[in-house]
């Protein structure tokens, strides 16, 4: 949901710590792989219903209602979990929270490979659920927190590439081996984030929230390097934390007051437009729009996870050199376009128009939006969702988000069917329409947060 090159090729050197401490560390490598083990949990669980269908159906024998039910228990769970997300992350820290994750995942994980009838099967969905949806919020707002500005965004968008490197590789895995054991694979990543949480540091920024100062200290000392100077970061935070207390206000209907406006408008409205954009119509139902428009469903699919991919990856290494807001315009703009191109597809279609020509079109707006999305609207909305909302706001704020973008995503899922079928061509015209006005309001409304520590951005944007 990147750092350029000179950044990523700075070598883990303990003597040039003192000189350059807005480095990668060993520490700062290892917090960032065990909280993005999160993220391939995400991944793996909301690809799982697809390579598992058929196998599940036939051993069970569920019909087709009772299979949606199953499929459609995650976004359910993800509602519950975004809802006391924030929350959760508050009282026990990001690191509790993340661990609520694993072990929610953890039982969801048993109770579908144990399943011999619906109910237990719906059980451990809805707990996978719970367990992304919190996910979804504590571990961005982990890697922000412990990273230093001039990495944030490369560190954050992992998040993004590694969600996409769990679906692609559960969809691999699954296409050869039974639904039992590729539920019992998704509990290897959730015992590795466990495990691996022991051995990281605690969020300074949550630690010096909840007093802790000292311990703040240390952790910060862990992530920047045992000979960095710490000094300047630590004044900042502490600061920061001070003014904050002065004025605490942690309740959700505190975040309606107007000095929170812009940041909540900024947070909520990235989060519709990436949902409302057709995020996942292109996911769920790509398959379904390629048949529709006589293309191969096969290879189109391939093509896309591929484009998905590289995106992800390019965008690691591009989000630090150019910044937030041109790959959002750019991301919006190619998902306009490809919104565009699918629609006029569909509309030649139903004028009888050519069916290479129909299918060319339709092949060509999926790995548009594939690739466009992917870098841009996929994942900054999450980084930019961590990065503005004030420390004594940001739990029920980001709640607040994270449950907008669990609803559109349901929202959507739900009804794309309905729409495709009623007008095939004007659904993915509406889309097309969305991320154009997505463009003006990223272009209106959203700031650039690329090489600004968190307290900056977030007292910019209440001041």
């Amino acid at each position: 949901m990147g750092t350029q090159g000179g950044e990523m090729g700075i070598p883990l050197l303990e003597e040039q710590e003192e000189a350059v401490p807005d480095r990668i560390t060993h520490m700062l490598v290892l917090s960032a792989f065990f909280a993005v083990c999160g993220s391939y949990v995400f991944g793996n669980a909301v690809s799982y219903s697809s390579p598992a269908e058929s196998g599940i159906m036939d051993e069970l024998s569920l019909s087709l209602a009772e299979y949606s039910v199953f499929g459609s228990l995650l976004t359910v769970g993800g509602l519950l979990g975004a809802l006391c997300s924030g929350k959760i992350a508050d009282l026990i820290g990001r690191r509790g929270a993340m661990w609520v994750t694993d072990v929610s995942g953890i039982i969801g994980w048993c109770a579908i490979f144990l399943s011999e009838s619906a109910w237990s099967l719906d059980l451990g969905r809805l707990l996978l659920g719970f367990g992304v949806g919190l996910a979804s919020y504590v571990v961005p707002v982990y890697v922000a927190e412990v990273t230093p500005k001039n990495l944030r965004g490369g560190f954050v968008s992992l998040c993004m590439l590694v969600i996409a490197g769990g679906m692609s590789t559960t969809y691999v895995i699954g296409s050869q081996v039974n639904w039992r054991l590729l539920a019992c694979l998704g509990i290897i990543p959730c015992l590795l984030q466990l495990v691996g949480l022991f051995l990281i540091p605690e969020s300074p920024r949550w630690l010096a929230k909840v007093g802790r100062e000292k311990d703040m200290k240390a952790a910060l000392q862990r992530l920047r390097g045992k000979n960095a100077d710490v000094s300047k970061e630590t004044s900042e935070i502490e600061g920061y934390i001070e003014t904050l207390q002065q004025v605490s206000e942690h309740g959700i209907f505190h975040t309606f007051q107007r000095k929170y406006a812009r940041a909540l408008t900024v947070g909520l409205g990235l989060m519709v437009f990436q949902q409302l954009g057709g995020l996942n119509a292109y996911g769920f139902y790509m398959s379904s729009i390629l048949e529709r428009a006589g293309a191969s469903s096969t290879a189109g699919s391939i093509t896309a996870a591929i484009v998905q991919l590289a995106a992800n990856i390019v965008a690691v290494f591009l989000m630090d050199k150019f910044g937030r807001r041109p790959l959002l315009l750019v991301s919006a703009s190619g998902a306009c376009l490809a919104g565009f191109l699918i629609g006029l597809s569909f509309l030649l279609q139903d004028y009888h128009q050519s069916t290479d020509v129909v299918s060319t079109l339709t092949f060509v707006g999926i790995v548009v939006f594939s690739g466009f999305f992917s870098i841009g609207l996929g994942g900054i909305p999450w980084i930019i969702m961590a990065e503005i909302f004030p420390m004594n706001v940001k739990g029920p704020a980001g709640s607040l988000v994270n449950l907008i973008s669990w609803f559109g995503s349901w929202l959507v899922a739900y009804t794309f069917n309905y729409f495709f079928e009623w007008s095939s061509a004007g659904v993915f015209f509406a889309f097309s329409g969305i991320c154009c006005s997505a463009v003006l309001f990223i272009a209106k409304m959203v700031p650039e947060t690329k090489g600004r520590t968190l307290e900056e951005i977030e007292a910019s944007m209440t001041s």
